[in-house]
């Protein structure tokens, strides 16, 4: 079960990404850092999706990286979860940039730059976030922001439509918790 996220009608999308995780635990293991443009992909889709309350390994503030993915998918493998979906920037043609693609299947990260990491997950959801085949750390460096920034926002609103989060739940606001209703009038 692959697809790729058309911006114009995301349907599809939306829909499989409700079937693959309806009634299930899932943990979002957000890859990347941020010292690095166009890798911050995963920790910031991470820093967005915790702030609304999901379940997530993996922020600006504590990255998943290649320094510690060793160790922290270790402990991911310990969770009680029932689907790990793993969130990456990749790169690609030019013509593919900002297309978010969900496979079935482990990620393996760090192959645009060459690194062997070990593979992890039940899906990956990964995002083109520029050109690939030559100097990769280089062109990571050099990504726009906003490239960054417009697909990590797209990707936490379709988890948001796909997968909402509890009605019931509490949200931490400036004012501490409150209680809000999610439901549709």
């Amino acid at each position: 079960m692959n697809t790729t996220l058309d911006k114009n009608n995301p349907k599809e999308f939306i829909n499989t990404l409700k079937n693959i995780t309806y009634n299930k635990k899932v943990l979002f293991a957000c890859v990347g850092t941020d010292r690095s443009t166009g890798d911050s992909l995963g920790c910031l889709t991470g820093s967005f999706l915790k702030e609304l309350g999901y379940n997530v390994v993996g922020t600006l503030d504590n990255p998943l990286h290649a320094e510690n993915l060793i160790g922290k998918v270790a402990k991911i493998n310990k969770m009680h979860v029932d689907l790990v979906i793993v969130i990456d920037a990749c790169l690609g043609k030019m013509e593919n940039i900002s297309k978010i693609r969900l496979e079935n299947c482990p990620l393996k990260a760090g192959t645009a730059v060459g690194k062997d990491l070990i593979e992890f997950g039940d899906y990956s959801l990964t995002g083109v976030v520029n050109i690939g085949g030559f100097m990769e750390f280089h062109i990571l460096q050099n990504t726009r922001l906003s490239v960054v920034m417009n697909m990590s926002k797209f990707i936490v609103n379709i988890i948001k439509i796909a997968m909402p989060l509890d009605k019931n739940k509490y949200i931490k606001s400036i004012f501490g918790f409150k209680k809000i209703n999610l439901e549709r009038s």
